[in-house]
């Protein structure tokens, strides 16, 4: 379950928690890897306006690390961003580092503000929860698009 895999991650302040409710309302946003019935891997791509998207609680448990499992849930979070056109990727993360392997660079926080009052403002380590922002500019290699003005 997506849940589990997160909490698991969320009770050694890896990854911030994310409720049972807030799961359910993006599921459509999460892609999975399977070993059997066994998630073992998981990461959402979250649109956040027509051109920003957020890559949000990625997590492969520990045992399948070195499978190249997080390299596939990023790549396959940044191919559809671009093919849905949108301009701008982010992630806030407690390791940067495995995100500026794919080219992201760490930015300040305040240029989220979409973020920032959107889903921070809940969170129980607002304001200070000791994620770093990273973001990425992605080229435009959508075909079609519907306008959404």
């Amino acid at each position: 379950m997506i849940r589990e895999l997160i909490q698991q991650y969320a009770d050694e302040r890896k990854l911030l928690p994310r409720p049972l409710s807030e799961l359910y309302e993006n599921v459509r946003d999460f892609y999975v890897i399977l070993e059997g019935a066994e998630i073992v891997g998981c990461a959402a791509l979250h649109v956040v306006w027509d051109d920003l998207a957020e890559i949000k609680s990625l997590a492969v448990r520990e045992y399948c690390h070195g499978k190249g499992y997080g390299r596939g849930l990023v790549e396959t979070c940044m191919q559809e961003a671009g093919e849905l056109g949108i301009r701008k990727l982010f992630a806030l993360t407690y390791v940067p580092s495995y995100f500026e392997r794919f080219g992201f660079t760490q930015i300040s926080k305040d240029e989220l503000p979409h973020k920032v009052w959107s889903e921070c403002v809940r969170c129980p380590f607002f304001p200070d929860c000791g994620e770093v922002a990273v973001s990425i500019e992605l080229g435009d290699s959508r075909t079609s698009r519907s306008d959404f003005s």
